[in-house]
């Protein structure tokens, strides 16, 4: 199963400053972000969501029930950022997709998914780098990317460009 949903996720992009796949003592999560486990009703939400497993299984992809093939259960194309507390370049991140999430309010929904606490989602995904980041486009499979720019600058620049070209390619 994990091989087959590895398979699905596309091309791998390996971007510099991603941190490797190092374990330091868990922190609690950020307070900001909102916690998502359960959205039953798809709510709107502004900012950067807290993904837990239950949530991705909801909102994302129900990877129990389909384990051959990727179904996106969400109503609005989304990224995933798979990030830890102790990551310099995550702490690096974070601001800049709570920035995007409301400049892309109502058009994509960005995610956060600790890999210290959902580490079952980690795994399956093979989260060997981070940050990580998922682009799950409404048709299609999904991307993987990893790492950010040299600058947050360039760092925002590059979710912008991957954003409009894999989920929102229609709009340019």
């Amino acid at each position: 199963m994990k091989k087959l949903i590895f398979s699905l996720l596309g091309v791998l992009v390996i971007a510099s400053y991603g941190c490797g796949g190092q374990s330091v003592e868990n922190k609690n999560s950020n307070s900001d972000a909102m916690k998502s486990g359960e959205l039953e009703a798809k709510q709107e939400v502004k900012g950067v969501i807290q993904l837990t497993k239950q949530g991705f299984l909801n909102n994302v992809m129900n990877y129990e029930e389909n384990p051959e093939k990727w179904v996106f259960r969400g109503d609005k194309p989304c990224l995933i950022d798979f990030y830890a507390d102790w990551c310099a370049p995550c702490r690096i991140s974070s601001p800049i997709l709570e920035e995007l999430a409301m400049e892309y309010h109502g058009k994509i929904q960005i995610y956060k998914v600790d890999t210290e606490v959902e580490r079952e989602l980690a795994a399956i995904f093979r989260i060997q780098s981070i940050p990580s980041f998922l682009f799950c486009p409404m048709e299609g499979n999904p991307v993987m990317a990893a790492g950010i720019a040299p600058t947050p600058e360039e760092t925002k620049q590059m979710f912008r460009e991957r954003i409009e070209k894999l989920l929102l390619p229609n709009e340019l």
